[in-house]
């Protein structure tokens, strides 16, 4: 049974964590309503976006005017994944769940005999993808001194592997992140971004869509304007969805702890009061026998 001393340390060590995922919980509260603003926010854009671009496309087809961003290179034997975690922990299995998503499709591709390259966006995966595919890493990009994430942080992604596309180094690109969808709900999420891809509408929607459009210049020549764009539309969107995920496992996450730790003092407590108890008790009987054998 441990003594009093020790009960009192472990009290007050539980009250200082808690008071810590307290705090922790707090601030990833505050953030998590400006993320999740920004996230909703650009929903509607991307998607527009997609629409429009998913228009063009389709009316060009499999052209060989077609840009290759739409059509491709013509093979899919080299795959870039772009692997998107935070840049801090204490958010659960935020991060553990994007990795292993990613690791999945690694595993498949390897199966099949591709080729796999990895690019990471934020420490936490690079540490996890790099302790079984460091030889597959060819490059990392560092958000650690991101306060906010902007437009320009993701054009510069979307650069780096638009420059390796162009270059040959790959056929396809996926993104892998959380896709936002409450505080306790992230959604791991992927989305082929090279060669471009877009929903299939269903009948209701194409009669709905049924206003022609004349464009000036041609469609090809709009497409590959707007494609390059759109790599980056798409990754500023899943940055947007991580950072509001990743604020939303941590206030959870920090929520959990917090409530861990009440549980924990109060079984301390318990347990120091009934250890507390017994210290009395033993002392009594000792007064207690020792008056007996006086007046004995």
């Amino acid at each position: 049974m441990a003594n009093l001393k020790d009960l009192k340390n472990r009290i007050s060590s539980v009250k200082s964590t808690r008071k810590i995922t307290k705090a922790m919980q707090m601030v990833a509260a505050a953030k998590l309503r400006r993320a999740q603003e920004a996230a909703e926010n650009a929903r509607p854009y991307a998607r527009k976006f997609d629409e429009v671009v998913g228009q063009l496309a389709r009316s060009v087809g499999d052209s060989d005017t077609a840009p290759t961003l739409l059509r491709g290179t013509g093979q899919e034997e080299t795959f870039l994944l772009i692997v998107m975690t935070s840049e801090k922990g204490l958010c659960g299995g935020f991060n553990a769940n994007i990795a292993k998503k990613a690791t999945r499709r690694i595993k498949a591709l390897k199966d099949e005999g591709k080729t796999v390259k990895i690019i990471t966006v934020g420490k936490k995966g690079r540490a996890a993808m790099r302790r079984t595919y460091g030889d597959m890493m060819i490059d990392h990009v560092d958000m650690s001194d991101v306060k906010r994430v902007g437009y320009g942080d993701a054009q510069e992604i979307a650069r780096n592997v638009l420059d390796r596309f162009d270059e040959g180094e790959f056929d396809v690109a996926n993104i892998y992140y959380g896709e936002f969808e409450n505080a306790m709900t992230q959604i791991p999420t992927e989305q082929q971004i090279i060669p471009a891809t877009f929903e299939e509408k269903d009948e209701d929607e194409k009669a709905q869509a049924g206003t022609v459009y004349e464009y000036e210049p041609s469609e090809e020549e709009i497409l590959r304007d707007l494609l390059p764009k759109g790599v980056a539309t798409q990754i500023f969107a899943a940055l947007l969805e991580n950072a509001a995920s990743e604020q939303g496992a941590r206030m959870t996450a920090m929520d959990n702890a917090t409530r861990n730790a009440d549980d924990m003092v109060d079984d301390l407590n318990r347990e120091y009061n009934r250890t507390r108890q017994s210290v009395i008790t033993n002392e009594l009987i000792e007064i207690i026998s020792g008056a007996e054998a006086l007046n004995g």
